[in-house]
């Protein structure tokens, strides 16, 4: 197969810097030269691939859009295009980066304290320190102002009672961002791993994001310092401003994942022969490709825009929403469309699209699904929410 070559249908590469173009150069190097070849076989182990993590930290990419404490300080844009090549790879990676610097880190950042910003972003931007972010209950996912887990003052301590799911990172981290219900208001705690009564435990048997860690995280009466409680993490709204960093990412990380399918069925359909030809030579499958190559052009310059708006100060949650919404969708359209044209070999794990296929329906669940993302645009363009 010839080497990787993203579609670039209107030239969006012109509006990019040549550092931009180098950090993302950097990243489909390393993905092409160390996630590729061992991908698949991490996927059906249901394995991460842990070895990677030096490489993934000394590249800069743990945290890469924070400034200061070791992080690398990137754009909104360069950061973007670094998720698409690791979700290109597999969504597992871009996951495990995404849930380390969007979720935990930035919530560190954002919402912790000084002490506890100096403390633990720079061994999390070294990839020392792995973090994980405690949201997600199994009642309450998409309505996470229900949730369930409480915190208590009790003299110099908080005792966290309650369950989280589906928690990327949760079995590796060695801290985690948790949410609770401390009287009538929701809290933001950092619950180091060997806290009593904290525990986990690994989610297995997954069809998707096989590659990527998924856990419960548990809390029996689990003590932890008063100091661990991040001052600024007050609200819901709190909690949602993380997701939204992380949200904006995946509307990138998704491209990279379509991309990646696209690129494997037009080689395809050019080598593969049916009928004394190319079966890229007949028109039902040009339109498949004229669909696919149409909709991650369209894509690409959501994700372009929104990161733009989002370096100058001006991206809202809607627009964030809306996105991650149409380019998750996107993806598992595409990647879909690509299992059709590739034919039984599809479902073969020699090829890329049946993983990629099967990850984005985790992704299209995950950090709002695709339901959810509508109504919050419904409300934002009608004045009206229709959650319930």
């Amino acid at each position: 197969m010839d080497p990787y070559a993203p579609p670039d249908y209107l030239l969006i590469d012109d509006l990019l810097t040549d550092e931009e173009k180098l950090v993302r150069g950097t990243v489909r190097e390393f993905v092409d030269q160390r996630v590729l070849p061992i991908i698949a076989k991490c996927f059906r182990e249901e394995r991460f691939p842990a070895e990677l993590l030096p490489e993934i930290a000394g590249l800069g990419l743990l945290g890469a859009n924070l400034e200061g404490y070791g992080c690398a300080g990137l754009s909104n844009l360069a950061y973007g295009l670094v998720l698409a090549e690791l979700e290109r790879g597999d969504s597992g990676l871009r996951s495990f980066v995404s849930v380390q610097g969007s979720l935990a880190m930035y919530a560190i950042h954002s919402l912790g304290s000084e002490e506890q910003k100096e403390r633990w972003l720079p061994p999390m931007a070294r990839g020392e320190k792995i973090g994980c972010f405690g949201l997600t209950e199994p009642d309450f996912g998409s309505n996470p102002s229900g949730l369930q887990t409480r915190a208590r003052r009790v003299a110099d301590e908080y005792v966290l009672s309650g369950n989280k799911m589906w928690i990327t990172n949760g079995s590796i981290a060695d801290l985690a961002v948790v949410w609770a219900r401390q009287d009538d208001e929701i809290v933001g705690f950092i619950v180091e791993k060997g806290s009593p009564g904290f525990s986990t435990t690994l989610q297995k048997g997954k069809w998707s994001l096989r590659a990527s860690v998924t856990s419960e995280l548990h809390f029996e009466d689990c003590r932890i310092k008063a100091s661990a409680k991040m001052p600024k993490a007050l609200g819901l709204k709190a909690a949602l401003s993380c997701l939204n960093q992380a949200r904006a990412g995946i509307s990138w990380g998704a491209i990279g994942a379509a991309s990646a399918c696209y690129s494997e069925a037009l080689q395809y359909s050019k080598s593969r022969i049916q009928f004394g030809k190319p079966i890229g030579a007949f028109q039902l499958v040009q339109a498949k490709l004229v669909d696919m190559l149409t909709e991650i052009t369209k894509a690409q310059l959501v994700a372009h825009r929104l990161s733009v708006l989002k370096d100058q100060g001006k991206a809202r949650p809607e627009m964030i929403s809306l996105a991650k919404r149409n380019n998750v969708a996107m993806a598992l359209e595409v990647a879909r469309t690509a299992r059709d044209i590739l034919g039984a070999n599809g479902v073969t794990d020699e090829y890329c699209v049946g993983r990629h296929m099967a990850n984005l329906e985790s992704v299209k669940t995950y950090e709002g699904t695709h339901d959810i993302h509508t109504l919050i645009i419904g409300n934002d363009i009608t004045g009206h929410a229709a959650f319930a």
